[in-house]
């Protein structure tokens, strides 16, 4: 007689818990997220023309049409700061990308058979996609200042501005993942993207005030995350009491990770 031994399906890896485990393994992912960057770099390329043209369009095309309603205000002082949130806004759409690229390509499951935090597949990739706005951000302000943008509430309060515009950007960040997640696709998520990037940016106070709209418009522009943000960083580039506007602005990216974080989470593990 020959024993037969019974197949027995692999023992999943233990998982790693915890802050410090999330931290480390997160880290990994967006070294690795930040390296594929780096041997793409038409991605880069055209990460930064996007929004380069974007505040060339509006600064010199439109802006002798919205100026008269800003009154004092010089326009390109006005539509930086807003552009500086569109950018964070639509970088935040490669998180949705590449996920559902990772997803397609089989990455996932390679993913899932290492001994690591379930979360840190998705704290890498939008911790990547923070680490590329720091950039475009950067360039933007060089770009402002080029033509025409000045500070006028002091260094420190514009530092603070793009560190509201960098959280608001990793706070969108988790829709988009939850995006990539939900539809799998590349091709797809990217479409899908639009109809939410859309009315958060241009019905918004980003680009135009918000009392130029139509009346009906005027309530959903004044109430929506992108609108509380470019508002809370336009003020603390031009001074004036912006403590209400910083506060709402990070009311809402709060509330956008306490919801969008453990759906994508939740998202992640039955996707793979």
């Amino acid at each position: 007689m020959t024993a037969i031994a019974a197949h027995r399906p692999p023992v999943p890896a233990r998982l790693r818990t915890g802050v410090a485990a999330v931290a480390r393994d997160g880290g990994a992912v967006a070294w690795r997220n930040l390296i594929g960057l780096l041997r793409v770099p038409r991605l880069l390329v055209f990460s930064f023309i996007q929004p380069l043209v974007f505040v060339l369009m509006f600064r010199y095309v439109f802006g002798g049409v919205v100026s008269p309603a800003l009154g004092p205000v010089h326009y390109v002082d006005f539509l930086v700061p807003g552009i500086f949130v569109q950018t964070a806004v639509f970088g935040s759409m490669n998180t949705a990308i590449g996920l559902a690229t990772d997803m397609q390509t089989g990455l996932m499951e390679r993913f899932r058979s290492l001994p690591m935090a379930r979360s840190a597949v998705l704290v890498g990739r939008t911790t990547a996609d923070l680490t590329r706005n720091v950039f475009v951000v950067a360039l933007m302000t060089a770009v402002g200042f080029a033509i025409g943008f000045r500070i006028h509430a002091g260094v420190p309060a514009f530092l603070g501005g793009v560190l509201l515009v960098l959280a608001f950007g990793f706070a969108m960040s988790w829709i988009f993942a939850v995006v990539g997640l939900a539809v799998g696709d590349p091709e797809t998520a990217q479409a899908a993207a639009f109809p939410i990037l859309a009315p958060l940016v241009f019905a918004s106070a980003a680009f135009v005030p918000v009392a130029t709209m139509p009346g009906w418009l005027q309530t959903f522009a004044a109430h929506q995350p992108v609108s509380r943000t470019a508002e809370a960083v336009r003020t603390l580039v031009l001074g004036g009491p912006a403590a209400a506007d910083v506060w709402q602005a990070l009311a809402w990216d709060a509330g956008i990770v306490a919801v969008f974080a453990p759906l994508g989470v939740w998202l992640y593990r039955r996707a793979v």
